[in-house]
């Protein structure tokens, strides 16, 4: 049942626009093994700080 409910928030998010920190753990794993991840809140702030300083990225 966690792993259906973890499956629907992470659809959520995706929909949502918000970052997916666990996914860029397993990415960063995966991808960068001997380098340091970012912290959640950097991490955050790096992705909303990305989506949103781009002017015409967005349609509204």
């Amino acid at each position: 049942m966690s792993r259906w409910l973890a499956r629907i928030a992470a659809t959520v998010r995706r929909i949502i626009g918000a970052p997916d920190y666990a996914t860029y753990l397993a990415h960063h794993r995966a991808c960068h093994p001997g380098r340091a991840p970012m912290d959640e809140a950097t991490f955050v702030a790096e992705r909303l700080s990305a989506r949103y300083e781009r002017p015409g990225s967005r349609c509204c």
